[in-house]
């Protein structure tokens, strides 16, 4: 899978794509990462991306110009037009299910927004979809650009070392995950749950499946009336 990421602050992304899953990923060549600087696609000495908003207000507004031509030079590049992804607060909220059909894309660019945001142009003329990660505003899309990388990589083939970690984590079947322990057994009183150590893999996978309900419904109801839904 190609990412393709349109962002002011490249060493955001680069540096976070080193490390664990995601820098796994790359070296296993399942995925490719590229940064795209808008200020490349300026004309004038001070590589201007942004612009005051008409009618006034607050802050900048990235301009239309310098990210319809990393737009296009990246669909040159690639030979295709790719999958449009513009980072933003007003977005779908990204979940487990939309990061897995996202994962049935082979070529995904994320714009990262900066300042009050894009020209409404841009996303009007040229993104699929517009996406959040959380009801809360950041200082760019970066951070949110690498929550989209990392999702969708570890549901790559051959990422994880554990085909069935994703598999059971958090989300993947819409409730919670169950608790986990390790080594050692007993800590300051605090013992490992017999079940976990009796070597009946049922009763082991019926307490596991029982624990994620019920973390759900204590921590996360909203859930459990989503899937009743």
């Amino acid at each position: 899978m190609i990412f393709d990421v349109i962002t002011l602050f490249p060493e955001l992304i680069e540096n976070y794509c080193e490390l664990g899953v995601v820098g796994r990923a790359h070296q296993k060549g399942s995925i490719e990462t590229q940064c795209w600087n808008p200020r490349k696609y300026t004309t004038d000495i001070h590589h201007t991306v942004d612009d005051r908003p008409y009618g006034g207000g607050p802050g900048m507004v990235m301009k239309y110009q310098p990210l319809k031509d990393a737009l296009d030079e990246i669909s040159l590049v690639r030979e295709n037009r790719g999958y449009r992804i513009y980072l933003s607060p007003r977005g779908q909220l990204l979940d487990q299910a939309l990061v897995q059909k996202l994962q049935e894309q082979s070529h995904i660019i994320l714009l990262c927004g900066r300042y009050e945001g894009v020209d409404e142009r841009i996303i009007e003329s040229e993104i699929d979809l517009e996406l959040s990660v959380g009801d809360y505003v950041l200082s760019g899309g970066e951070l949110a650009a690498n929550i989209v990388i990392d999702s969708v990589s570890r549901l790559l083939p051959n990422v994880l070392s554990n085909h069935e970690s994703f598999e059971q984590d958090s989300f993947s079947e819409g409730l919670l995950d169950c608790p986990h322990y390790t080594r050692p057994e007993e800590i300051n009183g605090m013992r490992v749950p017999d079940v976990l150590l009796s070597g009946n893999h049922k009763k082991i996978a019926e307490w596991r499946k029982e624990k994620s309900l019920a973390d759900t419904l204590e921590r996360r109801p909203d859930l459990i009336a989503k899937l009743q839904s």
